[in-house]
């Protein structure tokens, strides 16, 4: 079993910054990849970015060049670093993990930070 703790959310106004954290504990695998997703009301949860055991990285369109996405192996956290924000980037954001054992995949959902931008 993986626990999923998120940290770092709140309320930004349009063009500030916010760092996400999202430590994981328990039963990991070296081959684990990390990701954060968002939901804003009444939409679907989508990929905002995500980070591979071996830090290839991946990010949605809407973000790229404004967040980072980073994780730290010794720790088992994962970070979003958030800049320029905008308010169409509030939304609940989530952390995933999913631990990779050849083909079978079993995914860990953190309980989600809300990140509002508003002024």
């Amino acid at each position: 079993q993986v626990q999923l703790v998120e940290s770092g959310g709140g309320l930004v106004q349009p063009g500030g910054s916010l760092r996400l954290s999202c430590a994981a504990s328990g039963r990991i695998f070296s081959s684990a990849s990390m990701g954060w997703y968002r939901q804003a009301a009444g939409v679907q949860r989508d990929m905002v970015a995500t980070i591979s055991s071996s830090v290839s990285t991946n990010y949605a369109d809407s973000v790229k060049g404004r967040f980072t996405i980073s994780r730290d192996n010794a720790k088992n956290t994962v970070y979003l670093q958030m800049n320029s924000l905008k308010p169409e980037d509030t939304a609940v954001y989530y952390c995933k993990l999913e631990n990779r054992l050849g083909s079978l995949i079993i995914s860990y959902w953190g309980q989600g930070t809300q990140v509002t931008v508003s002024s």
